[in-house]
């Protein structure tokens, strides 16, 4: 897998993914918070598929 998320998109997924993540435990508490999980992982591993399918990049530039 190729690196396809950049520094300020990693940072934005991970606070909104702990946003969604934190309906299923605060607030409502609905099972569809657990959608959070998505943005995390994809934060986390630095890769998004849909990035990949539609040919987004915003990870800069490597040697």
């Amino acid at each position: 897998m190729t690196r396809n998320v950049g520094t300020t998109d990693r940072g934005i997924r991970l606070v909104v993914g702990v946003a969604l993540l934190s309906l299923a435990f605060i607030g409502p508490r609905t099972p569809l918070g657990y959608l959070g999980l998505i943005p995390i992982i994809t934060a986390l591993v630095n890769f998004c598929p849909l990035y990949a399918i539609l040919g987004i990049n915003t990870c800069p530039r490597t040697r």
